[in-house]
Formats: C-alpha cells, structure tokens, sequence
C-alpha cells in the first residue's frame, strides 16, 4: 500500500479533485483502476489568510514496486496493522471479572473482555445514558442535582457531557488508538473521526453512540448493570498477601470476584476514600486548576484563520501554554469551539464546571478552561487524598460565591479584584443558572497571579484574548484526577486482582487515552487468565469482530 502525505486542496474543494492529485503525482496513464482512502486531514493556516486542508491518503491496487523505482516525493510504502488481542493466559477465573465505571476506560475494558469470552460485569453507580440525560439538563434547569447522576456519573463517564474530543498524544505502536476510533464508528460515530487531525463527536452523538457500545458488550455475553455503586471491596489474607475476594454493591450486595477494574473516574471521590480505609496503595499526584474562559468564536476564527470562517471552515480551536515568572505552568485545556460552559457538579454543596460542545460546534462563543499546575507541596502531603479536599474546598467556594450556581467574572473585573456587575460584549453561553462574583475571593494570590500573567502572555499569540469583558467561570477543578493507584507492568494493585485503570487511577488524560488505557488493562487480563467461554480467534476490522472458533 501507497501513502501519500501533504495533499492538499482549498477550503470548501471537493475532496474528490484528491484523485486527480493522486494519479499526478504517481503519473498514472488515464484509465488506470486503483483504491484509496484518507487517513488524515487538516488545516494549515499558517501562512493565513492563505488556508489549506492538507491530506494524507493510502492507494492500493498499483504495481508499487514499479512505482517505488523511482518514488515521487511524499509517496511511501506502508503495511497496515490491525490491532491484535491474544487471550492466551491459562489461569482460570472461577468468578466473573468486575469492572468498575462506565467511562472510556471501562467501556472499552469491558467491551473487549466481552469480545473475547470473559463474560464480564460492568458497575456503573449512574444511570444509563438516555436516562442520565434527562437528569442533567434538569439539573441545569433547576438547580436541583442528584449526586448519583449527572455530568460526572452515569453511562459513558465525564467524557460523554464534554466536546467529545478524541485526539491523544499517547504513542501507540499497538493501533489501540485506530481501533478506539473504529469502535466509535461502528457503533454510529460519523467517519471523519478515522481522518480528521483533531476528531471530535460531540454529546448529541456520543450519547447514542455509548449506548450501542453497551448493547453490544451485552450481545457479547458482558452484563451491565445501571445505578450499582460499589460501596466495598472485600479483602482477604493469604500467604502474606493481599487478595481481593468480592465487591459489595450499595452496601448490601455482594458480588464475589477474582479480579476488578478499577475504572473509577477522577470524580468518585467516595470510592478513594473506601480504598483508602482499605489501605488500597495510593500516592498524590499533581492536577491543574483553573477557570472557564469564553470569547467570540468569531474573534478565535478571525484570529487562527486570518479571516472570517465562514461555511469552508470548521470552528477554529486552539492551544496556549505559559510559564510565569515563579516557575508555573499555565495552559489551556479541554478547548471547546463554539461550546458551552456548563454547571459539571457532583457533590451537594460544591460547584466545578466543565466545557462541552455539540456535534456542529455552532454555538456563539468558544471557551476553554485556563488552568494552572498544582503540585502536592501546594496542598500538603499528610493523605494521599489531600489533593482531593483541595479540590473540594475550592468547590465549596465557588458554591458559596455563586449561591448555588456558576459564578461568573468580566476579566477586567478580575484583574481589579472586584464583582462584575454586567457583561460587555461577550455574553455567556451556559448550561445551568449563573451568578455574578468575585472570582479573585475564589483561589489562593499565586493562583490568581498567575492566571493574570498568562493571559497577557496569551494576548500575544491570539489577539482579543485578554480583552476585558472576556467571561471567566469557576471553578475548573476536574481536569484529572489528584491521586494515582500503583500498579504493576501488568497493571496489577499490590492487592492481588485489582486492576486500577483509566483517567480516575492516574493513567489516562481524555476520552482516547482512558479508553487505550481501559484496552491495555484488559490485554493484561487475557495475557493472565483464560477466557471463561470456549476459546476463539478474532480478525478485528473496522471496530467490528469475525470469530472462528476452534474446540
């Protein structure tokens, strides 16, 4: 097969004129029959207002050893790899595995382990994703949350109320990340995510898109069972070891296991703490807290373009970073083209939002958490879990500055250490009731100061973005999660059979990560125990599975 990098085409061209690119440049005789598909597109504005989309394709069906002679520039040879699951372990699983949160990390954990015979359970403390749904936007609308079901627990995980962003910067040599991707399309996601350089879904099509994922785990002899919160996990001594023995589902049911992904999430805060008490090996690690920022879309399209968008375009995102004088990173995170800012709360009395974007990203304005590092000598180190009442006490906080909703600042008003009292030109664009604050009365001066030094840093490189009646929300405190589970090469707690996995344990950044991160641990899985069903070999493509089954 023949990848040719570096075409390119204006914004709004048919993608079809790719074809004659292609027979130019392997110099083709008119006529000649062959196959190709994108692999990648994207926008390269950087000589703007002169904007390319730029894509890579394969092309098969040619004589490529021909062709290769002589090759023209930007033509390689390539082999494609499809990612491989071997479920060779011979140990055997006299219970069924556990898996423990419905995120990324273990949606895919348990849609693989279903795929090849285990037979697993998935504990999800929300509900399903339609339901979940429902609970949301009346939270949004009224204020009233239920602390089992919203934008951080339920079907899907925190992933599924955000932009949908699918771009990771994790290498992967194994095509985990490619089968990710199919996985999503298979199961209802829209092809561009196989090409596009930064996919994205968007809620209105992750939602169905989950559900299918789930159906399917089911079909596949997996078990998913809705508003199950794992409230302990039973241990046992043996041989100077620790061993898991069962979980207990909402304090009455026990569920014997010989193993359980601990596919937590960053926001089950509740669950750390029974870990905890366990005496479960857990160490802090650093996070980054923040704010929401939102400007004119049309001012961040006018300024990465060099123009007006207009329809040839998509929304434009973008991505800062800033060291302040004292040594502290400051970067944008979680960046939503044409999103929304939305109320992302999880506990009773305390208040975190978050960003998400639809599938058009058409919304007004973009926004972006701002947000800085935070190190375990900020918070103190006496528990591993200090980072997480660090996190809370800002909530609480930011509950109490906004009465209950999402407090809101001009950065002018910021920067003058007072409350807004209006708005300028930016008006919000907000998922959940908002209140005017003070957001300095929020964090601690270093945190301030050096939100304030990177913002001018910023205006630098996008022009408008410290303008004063730019919108901050807070508080940004979910960006990942404070603490990490060890584990070992093959992703084994010290505690015998618990399996800590995804963003929540420490191991993951986003929805492509956790989710590669939920398939490595159910590679460890099938390298150890042997399938608890007949044994098969799989040929994946396309997300998709064909079996033959050998006896």
């Amino acid at each position: 097969m023949l990848r040719i990098n570096q075409l390119k085409l204006l914004p709004g061209e048919p993608t079809e004129h790719l074809e004659k690119k292609i027979c130019r440049i392997l110099h083709l005789k008119p006529g000649t029959t062959f196959q190709w598909k994108m692999i990648r597109q994207s926008v390269d504005a950087r000589k703007k207002p002169e904007i390319y989309m730029v894509y890579t394709v394969e092309v098969s069906g040619l004589n490529e050893k021909k062709i290769l002679q002589h090759p023209p520039k930007n033509v390689t040879s390539v082999s494609e790899k499809a990612y491989r699951f071997s479920a060779c372990g011979t140990m055997e699983l006299k219970q069924r595995p556990v898996v423990i949160g419905s995120g990324p990390a273990g949606l895919f954990c348990t849609y693989l382990l279903a795929k090849y015979g285990y037979r697993p359970i998935l504990l999800e403390r929300g509900k399903d994703a339609k339901s979940r749904q429902k609970d949301v936007e009346t939270f949004w609308k009224s204020g009233t949350l239920n602390p089992e079901s919203n934008v951080q627990f339920g079907e899907g995980g925190a992933g599924t109320f955000s932009d949908g962003k699918l771009n990771t910067l994790v290498k992967d040599k194994l095509g985990r990340s490619k089968f990710v991707l199919e996985t999503f399309v298979t199961h209802g996601a829209p092809e561009r995510i196989l090409y596009e350089a930064k996919p994205h879904i968007g809620t209105d099509i992750l939602i169905p898109v989950i559900t299918e994922i789930r159906r399917s785990i089911e079909k596949l002899g997996g078990e998913v069972l809705f508003q199950s919160k794992v409230t302990d996990f039973e241990l046992k001594e043996k041989e100077n070891r620790r061993i898991l023995s069962a979980v207990i589902v909402n304090d009455t049911k026990r569920i014997p296991c010989d193993l359980a992904v601990l596919a937590l999430g960053h926001s089950a805060r509740d669950t750390f703490e029974t870990l905890y008490r366990k005496q479960v090996p857990m160490e802090a690690k650093s996070f980054a807290v923040g704010v929401r920022a939102e400007h004119p879309q049309e001012m961040i399209d006018q300024a990465q373009y060099g123009r007006k968008r207009g329809t040839d375009l998509p929304s434009s995102p973008y991505k800062l970073t800033a060291q302040t004088k004292s040594g502290r990173g400051v970067y944008s995170f979680c960046m939503c083209p044409g999103g929304y800012v939305v109320n992302a709360s999880s506990e009773p009395g305390r208040l975190a939002v978050n960003g998400m974007s639809y599938s058009g990203r058409d919304g007004e304005n973009a926004n972006s958490a701002l947000i800085v590092t935070i190190t375990p000598e900020d918070y103190g180190t006496d528990s591993p879990l200090d980072g997480m009442e660090f996190q809370r006490r800002l909530e609480e906080k930011a509950y109490e500055l906004g009465q209950g909703k999402i407090p809101i600042q001009q950065y002018g008003d910021f920067c003058k250490n007072v409350k807004s009292t209006e708005f300028g030109e930016v008006k919000p664009q907000l998922k959940g009731e908002y209140s005017f604050a003070n957001l300095r009365e929020l964090f601690p001066d270093y945190l301030s100061d050096a939100l304030m030094e990177a913002m001018e840093t910023f205006e630098q490189k996008i022009h408008g973005f410290s303008r004063p009646d730019t919108l901050f929300s807070g508080v940004e405190s979910r960006t990942s999660s404070p603490v990490k589970l060890p584990r070992n090469e093959e992703c084994e707690s010290p505690i015998e059979g618990l399996y800590p996995c995804g963003e929540g344990a420490g191991y993951a950044g986003g929805i492509t990560s956790a989710a590669m991160d939920g398939m490595k641990v159910a590679e460890a899985i099938g390298r150890k125990y042997a399938p608890m069903t007949d044994s098969r070999t799989y040929a994946v493509h396309s997300g998709a599975a064909s079996s033959n089954r050998s006896r």
